[in-house]
């Protein structure tokens, strides 16, 4: 019919001319582009079901919780149910004299379903993966070798579905490898995924793995991104064991600090896996898949706000919990864990295994659970989650061990082939030396001492004469004129300052701020301390920027790193290590600036030196009492990781004084 609803059709033999009649009316109709009467469309209606949206969150799935698997069951059936008949079909539909039947009363409502345990809200597998997809609209079928939009020459697949498919590919033009998602264009959930990659684009966050380009082109769809060649996800990170509480801790507070600030920015990941979070080789962990992974698999979009930051929050709560037990929180084997027994569903992390880190338990209990055990307070959003880890004890990375000692293994001295061994059997016919006779150990290290002694006092003797015979002189000289300036001897005078040698000695740094006064946030705070640990493989990085600073005019004139040094210290030099050639100024805040060093602007502190390199020394050419040291950064290195982006990186400081 016109309204997208089957007409039901008696074939019976009494009514045959009825339905003829009313069939022509039907035809005529739909010619005529006028709509079916009022009484039809509620008949056929008793039949078809309204078509729901297949996002709808009001549908249940098999487990009595909001899911797609319901929502796709609805979509695909409705779909074909009210799809508008034309002339030929109904025609053809007269002719097949099929029965069908009339509409009876509806069947009265089933009993609900007892509530099953709470299952994993993140399928490996969603049904609509299948169950939306049009039959002519599979996956795009490529193979190894074949170039996409005369560019990207796919490598390598590394996974296929019926709906899309993952591929390692090579950006020919940058010669650098990048991965990317194929899409039939005309799918339906094509135009969800171009909008929420090109919205990860403009994330700019380098916690996050880059989208480098999404475009559709003729009947395909494809999103390319950052690849990570030497980053590991959680999942194999996880394959032998769970994490150490150093490593766990350091796990959640990048990740949440990750999200939350995603989150402040209108952006949510919704499908936060363990394949999601990868691991580079300098211990930093990076996000993959934000919102593109949902887009793709179909997964519904969150009803509010406050909806999308639940489920990251309980999706990173996941995350911590599988890393403390090495297992998966939810009843359903995922990612090469077991899950849990039914009887520790709601358990905490140190319930289900031993040895586990008291307050990392409580953390991952609060975010994973909606009543957390203890009666303690959920957590439900991640800026929440990020509060709660700053309150937490930091946790210390664990000393190396040091391999047990061994006693150095005894060196015999020998002597000649022909010299007495202490265990030989004396000759007989060779008289033995008399006791008094024989040279012992402790003869000769008295003979040794007396030579020692000999030979200090003659130095003593000679340096005595020496000095004498220099004050003799020295004399002799003074009795001249009086006019007659004194000669001083390089090696008598009083050494100068000039010529006096200062050790450096290594001043601590209690703690490293980001300055940004002309940016809108603090960059990479969950990256300071890598500037003062000890590790120059690890560095504090800036945004990835558009411009170096250097450029006219330029997008901000700088930005910069502050160390404190905990108390107001003699700095003498300034030792600062970058990941590529940097140019930056050493600056102290004048009086007025160091009652609020962050909050103060860069005209408010003084410039004491500026290096260019990658590794610079601040020397000063007197010591400086200051508390604080901003390392001011004016031009910035290309970034190796993006083309057309500068990002500055510091590796480590030190201070001496």
């Amino acid at each position: 019919m016109a309204d997208g609803t089957k007409a039901v059709v008696d074939t019976s033999a009494a009514d045959a001319a009825a339905d003829e009649a009313a069939l022509a009316a039907a035809i005529d109709g739909l010619g005529d582009g006028k709509t079916a009467p009022a009484d039809a469309a509620d008949a056929s209606s008793a039949d078809a079901p309204e078509a729901d949206d297949e996002d709808d969150p009001g549908t249940d799935d098999e487990d009595g919780q909001d899911g797609p698997g319901r929502e796709a069951a609805v979509g695909e059936e409705t779909s074909e149910i009210t799809a508008p008949l034309s002339v030929q079909e109904i025609a053809a539909e007269l002719a097949a004299g099929t029965a069908r039947k009339k509409p009876g009363p509806a069947p009265a409502p089933e009993a609900a379903a007892p509530k099953r345990l709470p299952t994993d809200p993140q399928p490996t597998v969603d049904p609509r993966d299948t169950a939306t997809l049009p039959r002519t609209l599979p996956a795009p079928m490529r193979h190894s070798g074949d170039r996409i939009g005369h560019r990207y020459r796919l490598e390598e697949c590394i996974s296929q579905t019926e709906t899309f498919s993952s591929w390692r590919a090579v950006d020919e033009k940058l010669r650098r490898a990048v991965g990317v998602h194929l899409m039939a264009s005309g799918h339906q959930r094509a135009r969800k995924v171009l909008a929420a990659a090109k919205s990860a684009a403009l994330l700019g966050d380098p916690r996050f793995v880059q989208v480098l380009d999404a475009v559709q082109e003729g009947e395909l769809v494809y999103v390319v991104r950052e690849w990570l060649p030497h980053a590991s996800d959680l999942a194999k990170l996880l394959a032998d064991g769970p994490m150490e509480p150093h490593e766990a801790y350091q796990m959640v507070r990048q990740v949440a600090d990750a999200v939350a600030a995603a989150h402040r920015r209108g952006q949510a990941h919704l499908r936060l896996t363990p394949r999601c979070v990868l691991r580079t080789d300098s211990g930093q962990y990076r996000i993959n898949g934000i919102a593109v992974d949902a887009a793709l698999r179909g997964l519904p979009d969150e009803d509010s706000t406050d909806d999308a930051q639940r489920a990251d929050t309980r999706a990173i709560g996941a995350l911590l919990f599988a890393a403390l037990t090495h297992r998966w929180p939810y009843p359903e084997d995922r990612y090469d864990l077991k899950g849990l027994p039914k009887g520790l569903q709601n358990a905490a992390p140190d319930q289900v295994r031993a040895g586990v880190h008291k307050g990392l338990s409580e953390l991952a209990a609060r975010a994973l659970f909606d009543h957390p055990p203890h009666h303690a307070e959920p957590i439900t959003t991640p800026e929440e989650l990020v509060r709660a880890i700053a309150r937490m004890p930091k946790i210390r990375q664990p000393e190396p061990e040091l391999p047990a000692f061994q006693a150095p293994p005894r060196h015999h001295t020998h002597a000649l082939p022909t010299a007495p061994i202490p265990t030989r059997v004396a000759d007989p016919e060779v008289a033995p030396l008399p006791a008094s006779s024989r040279p012992t150990a402790s003869r000769r290290t008295k003979r040794r001492l007396r030579r020692v002694i000999k030979a200090t006092a003659w130095t003593v003797a000679l340096g005595a004469i020496g000095v004498a015979s220099w004050q003799f002189v020295d004399n002799l000289r003074n009795t001249g004129p009086a006019h007659a300036a004194p000669q001083t001897s390089g090696s008598g005078a009083a050494p100068s300052p000039q010529a006096s040698t200062h050790s450096p000695v290594p001043i601590p740094i209690r703690d490293a701020f980001s300055y940004n006064p002309r940016g809108d946030s603090p960059e990479s705070t969950y990256l300071l301390p890598k500037v003062f640990d000890g590790d120059p493989n690890t560095a504090w990085s800036t945004k990835q920027y558009l411009d170096p600073f250097g450029s006219k005019p330029p997008l901000k004139d700088g930005t910069g790193l502050l160390i404190d040094l905990g108390s107001a210290q003699a700095v003498s030099s300034v030792n600062v290590q970058f990941v590529g050639t940097t140019t930056a100024e050493l600056r102290v805040p004048n009086a007025q600036a160091a009652v609020s060093p962050q909050g103060a602007q860069p005209e408010a502190y003084n410039v004491l030196d500026r290096q260019t390199g990658t590794t610079v020394d601040f020397t000063l050419s007197s010591p400086t009492n200051t508390r604080y040291l901003l390392i001011w950064l004016t031009s910035l290195p290309k970034d190796k990781d993006a083309e057309g982006r500068w990002r500055g990186q510091v590796a480590e400081v030190k201070v001496f004084g």
